[in-house]
């Protein structure tokens, strides 16, 4: 296939960029580097299956020859990023999912938004469904991005509705891993980066807001198995076996067009993560506690039942594992030793 990213050499979009193409796919990414990096795509430079692209996706978006699927994950994504680019986020989850819908329904190729978690806001909830309609403050700092991508939402099924255009829509819950920037305000680069510069880890609020973290690897697998699932013979499949499966299972194998949750259901506290952390890389940091930000989510966790059904997907690496891969990367990044697994 010949499959377009935007954003593609940011921390997720470089991911997906060197999975598709590793399974012999040729990609074309587009990134206008304001938050991605071309470090994060320079060894995939020279291949015949890769195409790197400086432009900005909010402006007119043309590419020459056929397309099979246009995968839209530009944006702004660390809460540093969208509060210093309010109006940036705002234009690129509407202007830019516009322009990327009109190149999707072009081509007659089938179009992935990378949706977010975020669009649940600080949810009444937990876990949060795909049918819960959220809780969100849009006049906050951080409604910018959270509105963004409401409103990217909104249009994707506007144009599978009213054009009937072949949409997915990826709900991506917090993920981590290697290519993460390490001053992009994360919550477990934060803790990594301050653990192992042994500076105190800074923690908003008690430490009792919750978060589900997912590594990038386990992501990027969710993320292409709803790309390539085929949503006609998913029901096919499931309704020739319906003495196995409920009404209900049916009816969510069908909604492959609707929103679909990927991340890691496993909820931990934010002061347990900075305990993890502090264990793994040694540190002597102490935890110290900052003034919480406004309508920051006291719960996040990922209901994936629609994912496990619909692309037999659910998490596979252990938080710690993954965790301890990516303190190495960031070690690197320093230029630290390596630790001793």
């Amino acid at each position: 296939m010949r499959i377009l990213i935007t954003g593609g050499a940011g921390f997720l979009g470089s991911h997906l960029a060197e999975s598709l193409v590793s399974q012999g796919h040729h990609v074309i990414t587009m990134d206008n580097l304001s938050t991605g990096k071309v470090e994060n795509v320079s060894h995939l430079m020279g291949n015949e299956r890769f195409t790197f692209v400086k432009y900005n996706v909010c402006d007119y978006v043309h590419v020459e020859g056929h397309l099979d699927a246009v995968m839209h994950f530009a944006s702004p994504a660390s809460p540093q990023d969208y509060l210093d680019m309010p109006i940036a986020t705002l234009k690129v989850g509407g202007l830019g999912t516009h322009k990327a819908l009109g190149l999707a329904k072009a081509k007659g190729a089938r179009f992935l938004l990378a949706s977010t978690s975020e669009v649940y806001g600080d949810p009444l909830v937990n876990p949060q469904p795909e049918s819960y309609w959220g809780n969100v403050n849009p006049i906050s700092p951080r409604g910018v991005y959270d509105e963004a991508k409401r409103f990217a939402e909104a249009m994707t099924m506007a144009y599978h509705r009213y054009h009937g255009l072949d949409t997915r829509i990826v709900r991506i819950f917090n993920t981590f891993g290697p290519r993460m920037r390490p001053n992009d305000g994360r919550v477990v680069s934060n803790f990594i980066v301050q653990a192992l510069q042994g500076k105190s880890l800074t923690v908003y609020g008690d430490g009792t807001q919750t978060r589900s973290f997912c590594y990038v690897d386990d992501l990027v697998r969710g993320i292409i198995a709803l790309l390539f699932v085929d949503s006609d013979k998913t029901v096919e499949q499931r309704t020739d076996r319906k003495s196995f499966f409920t009404k209900q299972e049916i009816a969510l194998a069908r909604s492959v067009h609707d929103p679909v949750n990927i991340g890691n259901p496993r909820e931990l506290t934010v002061l347990e993560i900075a305990k993890v952390i502090l264990k793994l890389t040694h540190s002597s940091s102490e935890i110290t506690h900052h003034s919480l930000p406004a309508d920051d989510p006291k719960v996040r966790r990922p209901d994936i039942t629609l994912a496990k059904m619909l692309l037999k997907w659910e998490p596979k690496v252990e938080l710690e594992d993954a965790l301890l891969n990516t303190v190495q990367y960031f070690q690197k990044v320093l230029g630290q030793p390596e630790l001793v697994r």
